[in-house]
């Protein structure tokens, strides 16, 4: 072997295994992008929450003008669900498989996250800032550590309305309207807990199915029950709804509505059904500011949302209060991968994940911060109560802390 031939060997060798010791990259990095993916309820009977996904995406995509994250862009592609969790499996896997992202991204829907949830697990990929807060999400990480929910506890929820109630209405007689999966069983149970010995009592109950078509029959029994207030711990199509028949049947109770049925959007619709007055006085939580609303117009998140939107979100209505909620989740992501390193993998961004201090979200209320630990996966744990007063919300009371 002659000296240039030996030199040659030696550099090849030395490539190989250069090569070797570097593992490489988790599916969905590259060294210019992180790809990431979703599903939403585009269209059916869920398709008002389908803002988010194009919200997020704006984000996204105003923080590659930016530079990205670590000079990666961050790709966000979401699939059209219809809120069918069959459709929510088939598509996840494709993003899984096919697809190869890093992460799922806000993926909505209680049921629709539990249905894929074990599968992620099993794959190790990240599924993060589900749309969902039921404590079979938020309660599950020693089995489940891939998973991690976003919004407030859907127990807590509802116990901050039943201390609502045992301080302002402690004779209350309560119907309850409610979503036959975790959502509205779990703000049941909360509401349950939080009022039991203390004035207010429970009169009647009415669930019904998320894939059903009508609640006009459950609304006619809650009001023959002679409840004074009704809970309405609904989705967007049966809170309006819900609106629509109480106002029909000439009942007037004092309405409470669970925060994922809340959107300025969703009340205005309900309100200009047949000019319906028993809007009016409805009360429910909040943690996002409200871009409907004049306090915020001149707010640095909300400018920043408006800017976000004319430029990257071209056709979407900035009035439409999930686009906000979209890019709220959207910054924590951003947020978590910054902290996941230089050369994220899915073990190190879950690492970041547990481990979130956010107290600089634009989009939530002041003084709201998103904490998370080991044992703690409810990124959202503080609201603030509402009250609808002609034509949009007005908070009132200080930030609250939820119970999971």
């Amino acid at each position: 072997m002659t000296a240039r031939t030996a030199v040659v060997t030696l550099a090849a060798l030395a490539l190989v295994t250069t090569a070797e010791a570097t593992p490489a990259a988790d599916p969905g990095v590259t060294p210019t992008s992180v790809l990431l993916g979703g599903t939403v309820p585009l269209t059916g009977e869920a398709a008002a929450f389908g803002a988010i996904g194009p919200g997020a995406k704006a984000y996204f995509d105003y923080v590659n003008s930016k530079g990205g994250i670590h000079g990666r862009r961050v790709e966000y592609r979401y699939y059209d669900d219809a809120y069918n969790p069959a459709q929510t499996v088939q598509l996840t896997r494709r993003l899984v498989e096919q697809d190869k992202v890093f992460a799922v991204f806000s993926s909505i829907g209680t049921a629709n996250n539990l249905a894929i949830r074990d599968y992620l697990n099993a794959q190790k990929v990240p599924q993060l800032w589900v749309g969902d807060g039921s404590q079979s999400i938020g309660r599950s990480f020693a089995r489940y550590p891939w998973t991690m929910g976003f919004l407030m506890s859907y127990r807590g929820e509802g116990d901050v309305y039943g201390a609502n109630l045992v301080r302002t209405r402690p004779r209350a007689r309560i119907a309850i309207l409610y979503e036959n999966t975790e959502l509205g069983r779990d703000m049941l149970t909360g509401l349950t807990r939080s009022i039991s010995g203390k004035g207010p009592r429970i009169v009647a109950k009415q669930s019904y199915e998320f894939t059903g078509a009508d609640v006009s029959g459950q609304v006619g029994l809650l009001k023959a029950s002679g409840a004074d207030t009704l809970m309405l711990f609904t989705t967007p199509k049966f809170t309006i709804q819900a609106f629509q028949y109480v106002n029909k049947l000439g009942w007037k109770p004092k309405i409470f509505v669970n925060a994922v049925s809340s959107a300025s959007n969703v009340m205005i619709l309900s309100s200009s059904r047949n000019q319906n007055k028993r809007v009016e006085g409805s009360i429910s939580i909040v943690f996002l500011k409200d871009p409907n609303d004049p306090k915020w117009a001149k707010d640095p998140g909300v400018l920043l949302y408006r800017k976000i939107m004319k430029r990257f979100a071209k056709g979407g209505n900035p009035k439409d209060v999930y686009n906000l909620y979209g890019m709220s989740s959207a910054f924590t992501f951003v947020d978590a991968l910054k902290h996941a390193g230089k050369n994220p993998t899915r073990q190190s961004l879950m690492n970041a994940v547990l481990r979130l201090n956010e107290r600089n979200n634009p989009f939530l209320l002041p003084r709201m911060s998103i904490r998370t630990t080991s044992t703690d996966h409810y990124p959202i744990d503080q609201a603030r109560l509402q009250r609808w007063h002609n034509g949009r919300w007005v908070s009132f009371g200080g930030l609250l802390k939820a119970r999971s």
